[in-house]
């Protein structure tokens, strides 16, 4: 019964972390080391939706996320799921530089999830 126990709280710990991560912008942005290569969640509003395709020719997709304090850069695998001012809650992997041939992007997350704000229950959103 207690490694039961002790099982379900190893399970359900990483659960009550997640839940209480949503980060600011302007966190990311003033500590980009302390996140870099983590999983991080942020909100904000949807800007220069751009389409593409990645190295395989699968269709990719990327934007600015801007709140009142800054602007990230998401990217994205799949159709757009996104349109143009969309308050949206983007969980992802957070990387401070990352470089594309010659070129060096800064403050990027690479999303795993990215939710409209309009989907969620109406209860949840203040």
């Amino acid at each position: 019964m207690v490694l039961l126990l002790s099982l379900l709280a190893f399970i359900a710990t990483p659960l009550l972390v997640h839940a209480s991560s949503l980060l600011e912008i302007t966190e990311l942005l003033t500590h980009p080391e302390q996140y870099d290569h983590q999983e991080v969640v942020v909100t904000g509003q949807v800007t220069n939706v751009q389409l593409a395709t990645n190295r395989q020719g699968e269709p990719a997709y990327g934007f600015l996320l801007k709140d009142q304090a800054g602007t990230l850069k998401i990217i994205s695998l799949g159709q757009v799921e996104v349109r143009e001012g969309d308050q949206v809650i983007v969980e992802g992997v957070f990387s401070r530089l990352r470089q594309a041939g010659r070129t060096v992007i800064y403050n990027e997350i690479k999303a795993l999830s990215i939710k409209p704000m309009s989907r969620l229950n109406p209860d949840l959103v203040g």
